[in-house]
């Protein structure tokens, strides 16, 4: 298990993906499912990044950790801003004509479909997202 914590703005995204990109060299992920994961991460981050704390500081960690059978990369975000479960948010009609959809929701929903689980839950005061992936 290793973690990574750092301001939660736009600018320490080039941070969040060297940490993870080290890592899943060091894991030999193939290329497909490492460019799912790092979009996946990179969504997810940008979002705490803009919308957890509204406005003012906060932090975000990142914890990743590899175990099961068959191998599974379990990552985590951890961020003390607003209690927000974004798995409760209606996934986009993708039918519908981009000039025709609600702005937004789009990046979670291509998470839930490229990663093998997602989860959250609010827990002393945290927002916990998880997102796992057969690696």
């Amino acid at each position: 298990m290793d973690q990574i914590t750092v301001r939660a703005t736009l600018n320490e995204g080039s941070t969040i993906k060297r940490f993870i990109t080290e890592h899943l060299e060091k894991l030999r992920c193939i290329e497909s499912t490492r460019i799912q994961l790092l979009v996946a991460i990179d969504e997810i981050y940008s979002n705490i990044a803009r919308y957890a704390y509204g406005g003012k500081e906060g932090t975000v960690t990142v914890q990743m950790e590899v175990g099961g059978d068959p191998n599974t990369l379990t990552v985590t975000f951890t961020d003390r801003g607003i209690a927000f479960n974004p798995l409760e948010q209606m996934e986009p009609d993708i039918r519908l004509p981009k000039t025709e959809r609600q702005i937004g929701g789009l990046g979670l929903y291509m998470v839930r479909k490229t990663m093998d689980e997602v989860s959250y839950e609010y827990r002393d005061g945290s927002n916990i997202l998880t997102i796992r992936k057969k690696i």
